[in-house]
């Protein structure tokens, strides 16, 4: 049997989100069952897409929407991988300054559209970051919120090796 792969997905400008990204990645690869690539999004494509059998996508929250640079990815992405990724699971990480519940929409109208299939509700750390200075300072993610992402690292990569999902 040929060995799952997760797709980790990310932009991260103050860091944030990168953090949570590369929790998630240890978290699913602790165990060794399944390939993790981490891949930030503006080094991320279509065949990198097909080639996965599910899907982490993380971005900071930006004005109440996911980031441009991820927004790009799925831009390049959509259509290569249009009806040949029916049914593969996927997750969403979401850095937020407020409430970060319109990017996660945002990634599930655009899994939607793939036929991803949920696993997880959206995982949102919320900074609080709401004056200019703290919107763009280095974040640092909490030890609990990162112990979060990397359970949900643990349950993809358990779920995609088991056949769960």
């Amino acid at each position: 049997m040929q060995r799952k792969t997760l797709l980790i997905v990310y932009h991260s400008l103050t860091d944030g989100t990168r953090q949570m990204a590369q929790a998630a990645r240890d978290g699913a690869a602790s165990d060794g069952s399944v390939e993790v690539r981490l891949l930030h999004a503006r080094d991320a494509g279509p065949d990198d897409v097909l080639a996965a059998d599910g899907y982490i996508f993380a971005t900071p929250e930006n004005l109440a929407a996911i980031s441009g640079q991820l927004k790009d990815f799925f831009d390049r992405s959509y259509y290569g991988a249009l009806e040949r990724i029916n049914g593969r699971p996927y997750a969403s990480l979401i850095c937020a300054g407020s409430d970060g519940q319109n990017a996660a929409r945002q990634i599930a109208r655009i899994a939607t559209g793939w036929r991803l299939k949920p696993v997880a509700e959206p995982l949102i750390v919320c900074t609080h970051a709401q004056t200019p200075e703290a919107i763009l300072a280095p974040k640092h993610i909490a030890a609990a919120d990162l112990q979060q992402c990397q359970a949900l690292g643990e349950a993809m990569a358990a779920g995609l090796e088991l056949g769960v999902f």
